[in-house]
């Protein structure tokens, strides 16, 4: 089956956009939200621990301070990654992080639930 392509935007008030590039790139800022564990390998291979488990991810795109984005090295259908990506928005000027994944129609809720869990333990990391 093909995956769908997803995205959901979440504001952050006024976070540090250099706190939340952190967060979202480095092995301490990801272990702090999104995976227990996670070493860095060659600057584009992350590895990534949860209990028992692990899967590797690799960089296949980045633009500093803006946006990354990471492709499952055992991902089977070509097209699908997932991506962060900061940006301010307009009304407000406040920091907004958008991510973007893909999943199976019959799992794209489950996906948007975990990572509204994820992302509300990414606000408690940053302090907000």
């Amino acid at each position: 089956m093909t995956k769908e392509k997803f995205d959901i935007e979440y504001g952050l008030g006024n976070v540090s956009l250099n706190s939340l590039w952190n967060q979202l790139t480095t092995p301490n800022g990801l272990a702090a939200w999104f995976a227990e564990k996670v070493t860095i390998t060659n600057r584009t291979l992350y590895t990534f621990r949860w209990d028992k488990d692990m899967q590797q991810a690799r960089v296949v795109l980045l633009k500093p301070d803006e946006r990354i984005r990471y492709r499952w090295e055992d991902e089977t259908d070509p097209v699908a990654y997932f991506e962060f990506s900061i940006h301010k928005l307009e009304l407000s000027g406040t920091t907004a992080l958008q991510i973007t994944d893909f999943a199976e129609p019959s799992e794209k809720q489950d996906a948007i639930d975990l990572w509204d869990h994820q992302v509300d333990t990414l606000r408690r990391s940053l302090g907000i």
